[in-house]
């Protein structure tokens, strides 16, 4: 797995740990929340047979460094576009699940002229409906986080993962959560995860109008992709957040819990696959 630090402002000397495959048009994967590069397995090999595929260890998750920063949405996609700029890469297309939708967006926005398209797996995307629910709060209260983060173990976050399936296939629980067991449940990895739950209220309630406006202005083709039975982030959202791009199209899977590149991968790359290298872009 290379690694590459990056340059430039409050990303200077920061490791970032990838994946990367194929040759063809530059798209990179970005994961959710206590994600990491490879949980995208089931997707690399498929999109890298017609296209240069990066898969990255967000700051703060994977093996990548984990500073003591501020993990907002604006400090991801600084992340994201310093790596991109460290690679060569100046045109891409960008595929975020979860949390990663939210970056990805924001870097769209904030780098317009660089995107190509974007794909929203499972996306939570700031402007909108969603924010965080009950368990991000009760984590985000200062003390109380830490000590619940103190209490995590590895039967916890296996029942954490797997409620989040539809039917949890108990050998995609238990990579999820035992990839770089050692690696990922670090103080410093914790207080990463802390650090990004309690930015998610800046984020999705304090600038949500700010978002909702810059988004009816990005002008790329933009494809969600949602389980019907999503627990974590609600079909609904989705639907509204479709509305809210201009060019934003929907695919919808049944029996298809928080993880649709997963739970049905051999469709979802196939779709991915179309709208990102397969043919132009719809206008």
């Amino acid at each position: 797995m290379p690694e590459l630090r990056l340059r430039g402002g409050e990303v200077d000397g920061l490791a970032l740990h990838y994946l990367v495959e194929g040759r063809g048009p530059a798209v990179v994967l970005v994961h959710g929340l206590g994600g990491f590069a490879a949980s995208w397995r089931h997707n690399i090999p498929s999109l890298a047979a017609r296209a240069t595929v990066y898969a990255v260890d967000l700051p703060g998750f994977g093996r990548s460094g984990k500073p003591s920063a501020g993990y907002s949405l604006a400090y991801f996609a600084r992340a994201l576009h310093a790596f991109l700029d460290a690679v060569g890469v100046t045109q891409v297309s960008v595929v975020g699940h979860s949390l990663g939708a939210a970056v990805a967006v924001t870097y769209a926005l904030t780098h317009p002229a660089r995107v190509e398209r974007l794909a929203l797996l499972s996306g939570c995307v700031p402007g909108f409906g969603w924010q965080p629910g009950w368990r991000a709060r009760l984590m985000a209260t200062p003390g109380l986080g830490n000590a619940l983060a103190r209490c995590g173990c590895a039967p916890l976050y296996r029942a954490a993962i797997a409620r989040c399936f539809h039917v949890p296939p108990a050998d995609e629980v238990a990579f999820l959560v035992g990839w770089e067991y050692a690696t990922r449940t670090t103080a410093a990895a914790r207080r990463a995860w802390l650090r990004t739950v309690r930015s998610l209220a800046g984020d999705f309630v304090e600038r949500r109008a700010d978002y909702r406006r810059a988004i009816t202005t990005l002008d790329v083709p933009v494809l969600l992709v949602h389980g019907r039975q999503d627990p974590a982030i609600p079909a609904a959202h989705c639907a509204e957040t479709a509305e809210g791009f201009a060019r934003g199209s929907v695919r919808w899977l049944d029996a298809c819990g928080h993880f649709p590149h997963i739970e049905h991968a051999q469709v979802v790359n196939g779709w991915l696959a179309d709208f990102l290298v397969g043919r132009p872009a719809p206008r």
